[in-house]
Parts: C-alpha cells; structure tokens; sequence
C-alpha cells in the first residue's frame, strides 16, 4: 500500500518497508519514547496537556537535547529538528527515503505524520500514527477541515477498546478501521484480522500502526459497512467505532455517516447478525435519535438482529443544540465567518426538526450470536461513573444472561450464589431511626452500580458465600424473622434473579 494518500493531504510513509518500521521502533523504544517515558520526561500536567492537543507545556519541558526529547519535538509537537540531532537517534536516513521524516530546507528534518506512543493493555509499547495536528481524535480534537485526515486516540477509541471482549479467537473483524487502535488490540488475540476502511488514507495509515507497533498484519480492504466482506465470511468478533455523528451531509470522513439520521448506526447493527459466529460478539458505539412520540428504547429493539442477545447502554444524551455545538466545534467551524457558523447550525437544527429529533443519545451497542429461542435484549441508561475495562464484565453480563435462561424460580432456590467482591452495603434513613428506610447494595468494580433491596434481600446478599442453597438460607431467614418459609420463598427469587442479573451475585455451579 505505499504511496497511497488522499488528495490535498500530504503523502505518507511507505507501508512496504517491513524493514525501516522494525529499525525505527527499535530506535524509539531505546530512547524510552514511550507512554512511561513520556509521563517521567514531561511530568503528569503537560502529560495530560498534550491529551488535550496543548503543546505549550510540553515544548517547555524538552528544551534540552537528550534523544527523547528530540523524540517528543519532532512527532508529538510537530517542530522541525536538526538532521544531527536526529541521526543521533534514529536511522535518519532510511525514515526519509521511506517518508517518515522529510527534509523542510537548510538542515533540518520534519516528521510527515505525527507518531504517539500508546500503552497496551499488558504493558505492551505501542505506537499509533496518525495525520499531524491529528493525534487526538474526537469532538474538539483537531478542528480540521479536510475530509480525508486520519485522528489518532481519543476518548471514542479508548472507550472501545476497554469494552470489548478479549478472548482467544480465530477470526475478528475491525469495521472502520481509522488508524488502525482497534485492529492493534484484536491482533493481541485473534489468529486472522480483517480491517476496513472507506478511506484509502486510513488503512494505509493503520498498516503503519501495526508495523511501528510489532503486530501481526492486518487483511486491510477498501469499502463501507460490510461491502469489503464476502459473503461467505463470518467472525467470533467483530468491533467498530464508526463515523456515528448525525450530521446535515457527510463532509468529513472520520465522523459523519453520510446516510440520513441514524440510519448508518442502525445499518452497521442490523448486518451484523449474519456476519457473526454461533457464541461471536459484535461491539459497537454508536448515537440515536430520540424521537418525538417515540421510546427510544423500542427503537434501539427494532435494531437489534434476529438470533442474536443484546446489551445496550445509553451513556450520554445531547438536546439537539448542545449537539451541534458539540461537532461545530470539532470541525472549528466556530472559529470560520461567524455568518458561515450559523449557517451551518441552522442546516443541523434543520435537519433535526425535519426528523422530528429532540435529543442524541450515545453509547455502546454489544450482539451475541445465540441459539436461544427467546434471545435477550437489554436496553439501558447507565450515565454514571464505570470501571474500565469493562471486556470481562460484558462478557459476564452474557454468562449471567444463559444462566438465568436455564433456570426458572425452582432452579434459583436450588442454586448456589456468592456475593461478588467489592459490594458494600448503605443504610439510608433519618438520624437516630431503630430500622434504615431503605437499604442499597452498591457495586465499586465494573458497572458500580447500585440496588435498593428490602432486609430479606440484604441479608440473604450478606451470607451468600457458595456453600448453602438459596432455599436453604430463605428458609433460615424466615426461621429468624418469623415469616412463613413457604411465602418467603414464593416471592424472593424475582429479587435473587435481579441480584444475579445486575452483578451482585454470582451463580456457583
């Protein structure tokens, strides 16, 4: 793929120089430009700083001349360095013969795309290219105008990334594939990988995460949504953070759909099914519209494929101008010709009131193939704080998912249960009262999320540890408040089946 690039775009590294890439990662690894050697060289603020695409601090702190410093100047703040001080750290001649670096007049080289190290999830070093002015992706990222660039980590990534389910498998698919972050991390446990992009720019610059980064190439193809696919090919996983913003056309390549509303996200969801493995999960993030006189969690139902389970969770709602202010914003829209700015807010809102959308809502989307008769489907608003990573805890959510399948009310007072680990127990109520008003379980791992239970459910919570039935400790709960054990056990499980489904309790079997 070397020698692609994207008209008015600068051109890129040779991706077919398997040679240069392996030299020049071993060049950065020895001077420590790294996530950790970043984080020592420039301290925690101007660390965080660069995050936020502010380079002031950053350039304050690499005055000097050591190799990471010169590192950190040349493709993370863009700044051209001498070629002496450059030879002295990398292999200066083969990055410019393969356009890593690129001579900017007397004698003083540049970087042509901008290279940020990353760190994997094991402690692995990585590195993840992207366009320059470009490392941070997201809303309020760049503020760049050209369609065609490539954004490197942003909030979008990370959050992906730390949903999905790692386990060994033997195929997974990255549908969008941007720069190439999600493909890096499925490449850690996947025997094949297949990337796509519509962008041509996009794959070869996800060629060159991979190649900087040491992993496995990727089977890259061309194309929107599943057209790369043929027919015949189905995946154990499939992940993609898509370009989900709702947008009055399609003007930029990374973010907008280009299709009418929602329909891109509804689509991708939709397809999915048919492209998954008995027992696969497809992960997605994804915005839909609230409609007026419409749930919007029977619209995200309708979404979701037959012969699949579903988890599906609202993170965050927008009214429509805070949404179009949000993507104005990215683009820099609101730094054009102030007459230009409204014009382009009033086609948003336009749009909008055409569909009769109030609101945008985001979050995560996750299928599992299943042969349930009746698959399950969960649709939620979880707005509050989580625990990433949440890979193991999405994948529990599904195991508890078949658990409960399997047993009926009969079969929760048979089991055995264990309280999970890191739930506390709070008592609310008026100071001085004898009995709290109500009680809540409250997880601080995964989800963290919170239940109120009544006494017998916090108590029956409280001695589940796996070695006696839940039939056994009801009836030792009635014995102990001097309730009728046949009662208590007739209206206990739907509470024991909440607890299950939320967290709080884990089946033994």
């Amino acid at each position: 793929m070397g020698g692609v690039s994207h008209t008015s775009l600068p051109p890129l590294p040779s991706s077919d120089r398997a040679d240069v890439s392996a030299r020049l990662r071993s060049a950065l690894l020895g001077a420590s430009f790294t996530a950790d050697g970043l984080l020592d060289l420039l301290g925690a603020p101007a660390y965080a700083a660069l995050a936020r695409s502010e380079t002031v601090p950053a350039l304050r702190a690499t005055r000097g001349d050591t190799p990471l410093e010169t590192l950190v100047r040349l493709f993370l703040l863009q700044q051209p360095v001498s070629y002496a001080r450059v030879a002295d750290v990398l292999p200066v001649e083969d990055a410019l013969e393969s356009g890593w670096l690129t001579r900017t007049g007397g004698d003083e080289v540049a970087a042509s795309v901008d290279i940020r190290p990353y760190g994997g999830p094991d402690g692995e070093d990585w590195f993840i290219v992207s366009d320059l002015g470009c490392a941070v992706g997201g809303a309020g990222g760049i503020g760049s105008r050209d369609e065609g660039v490539v954004l490197g980590v942003g909030g979008a990534s990370t959050t992906l990334a730390g949903i999905t389910v790692r386990r060994p498998v033997g195929s997974a698919l990255d549908l969008g594939t941007g720069s190439g972050i999600q493909a890096l991390h499925v490449a850690q446990h996947a025997t094949r990988v297949t990337a796509t992009d519509l962008n041509p720019r996009a794959l070869h610059i996800a060629a060159l995460t991979l190649a900087l980064s040491g992993a496995p190439a990727a089977d890259l193809r061309q194309g929107s949504l599943f057209e790369p696919v043929r027919a015949d090919e189905t995946y154990d996983l499939i992940v993609s953070n898509p370009p989900f913003v709702i947008s009055p056309g399609a003007r930029l390549t990374y973010r907008d759909g280009g299709m009418g509303g929602d329909d891109l996200c509804r689509t991708l969801v939709q397809e999915a099914g048919d492209r998954l493995n008995e027992g696969g999960y497809a992960q997605f993030l994804a915005n839909w519209q609230h409609v007026e006189g419409e749930d919007w969690q029977d619209r995200l139902r309708s979404w979701v494929p037959r012969g699949c389970d579903a988890w599906i969770v609202q993170r965050e709602v927008q009214d429509v101008t805070q949404y179009a202010e949000l993507w104005l914003r990215d683009s820099g829209d609101h730094r054009a010709d102030p007459a230009d700015y409204q014009a382009r807010y009033d086609a948003w809102l336009d749009e909008f009131e055409a569909r009769k959308v109030k609101a945008v809502g985001f979050g995560w989307i996750t299928l599992r193939r299943t042969t349930a008769a009746e698959p399950s489907i969960t649709v939620e608003e979880w707005p509050h704080s989580v625990e990433q990573p949440l890979g193991d805890a999405v994948r529990e959510h599904f195991d508890r998912v078949d658990y409960l399948r399997r047993h009926d009310d009969a079969g929760l007072l048979a089991g055995h249960f264990r309280l999970v680990a890191e739930v506390v127990q709070e008592q609310v109520g008026l100071p001085g009262a004898e009995d709290p008003e109500h009680v809540v379980l409250r997880q601080h791992r995964g989800m963290r999320r919170a239940t109120k239970v009544d006494t017998v459910g916090a108590g029956f919570a409280g001695v589940c540890d796996g070695t006696l039935s839940a039939g056994r400790i009801l009836d030792a709960i009635a014995q102990l408040v001097g309730e009728d054990p046949v009662l208590l056990r007739d209206r206990t499980p739907a509470q024991i089946r909440l607890l299950v489904e939320q967290g709080f309790l884990e089946p033994v079997e």
